[in-house]
């Protein structure tokens, strides 16, 4: 392992990968009683294992626990664009059965390569892991996976990119090849619109809106847009000293899923509060 350079994650990140780890039991467990050919897919895999910052010791990925779930999902795609990260999966998942490794940018290789292998008509199913250290997420890769109807998805939205280079109170000042990267992840320009509100003032400048405000104009979107019939309230993922680094939504074609989740997010909502 010394060969590699792993991962440091925070106190946050480490409640998401339980999050993920809770409810891809209960999803394997739904699916192997229905008998439903279901896989996982986790677009940025990383090396397998990451180096806890609070722990100061290796804890497993979310690869590597999905890996461990019994019953077992039937295939597991693992993407990443780091060669090094890519071939450290392959050390990892030596002799592991159904365990599909891919090289390079998952906004190509989810849909070319994955997503066409877990079809509606052919009663495949599939949990997915979009989580993006920041916009790094082509909103036609969430799109596709609500249209889908086969697909649930967990994912990052990166207020902490956001804010840091595009989500200024000035937004004339914002650098538009950083513009562009947020209109990728969103789709389209009305991120403008969500973040943005000239009615509060008389002179009609623009306030920028609240973190909580924009998640949930793209809860809206992964609704109204993507397709998902069922996408519960984020859970804002807090350091250690309350502060948001990011939201984490779910979304599902499935009533029960959402339920489900919607549990698991009460459970960790209130982590890192103090």
């Amino acid at each position: 392992m010394s060969a590699i350079k792993f991962d440091t994650i925070g106190y946050w990140s480490e409640i998401k990968l339980e999050i993920v780890r809770e409810y891809a039991q209960a999803y394997s467990t739904i699916l192997t009683s229905n008998r439903l050919h279901h896989v996982y897919i986790d677009a940025f895999a990383g090396a397998g294992m990451h180096r806890s910052k609070t722990k100061g010791e290796f804890v497993l990925g979310s690869p590597l626990n999905a890996l461990a779930i019994q019953p077992s999902f039937k295939e597991f795609h693992l993407i990443d664009l780091d060669s090094t990260k890519a071939q450290q999966l392959h050390q990892l998942t030596e002799g592991q059965k159904g365990v599909f490794i891919y090289e390079g940018d998952c906004n190509e290789v989810l849909l070319t390569k994955v997503f066409p292998q877990v079809q509606y008509p052919q009663y495949r199913r599939g949990l997915c892991l979009l989580d993006p250290y920041g916009l790094h997420l082509d909103w036609h890769v969430i799109q596709t996976a609500g249209e889908m109807r086969s697909l649930e998805i967990f994912l990052n939205f990166p207020v902490a990119d956001m804010n840091r280079n595009v989500l200024w109170r000035d937004s004339a000042g914002v650098d538009q090849q950083q513009a562009s990267r947020m209109t990728s992840f969103w789709g389209d320009e009305s991120w403008k619109q969500a973040a943005y509100d000239t009615t509060g003032n008389f002179f009609g400048w623009e306030e920028k809106q609240s973190n909580e405000s924009i998640a949930a104009a793209f809860q809206e979107r992964l609704k109204k847009v993507a397709g998902f019939a069922h996408v519960p309230e984020p859970i804002p993922m807090r350091n250690t000293k309350g502060a948001v680094v990011y939201y984490l939504f779910f979304a599902s074609p499935k009533p029960v899923a959402a339920k489900i989740v919607k549990s698991i997010f009460d459970k960790y909502r209130d982590k890192g509060i103090k």
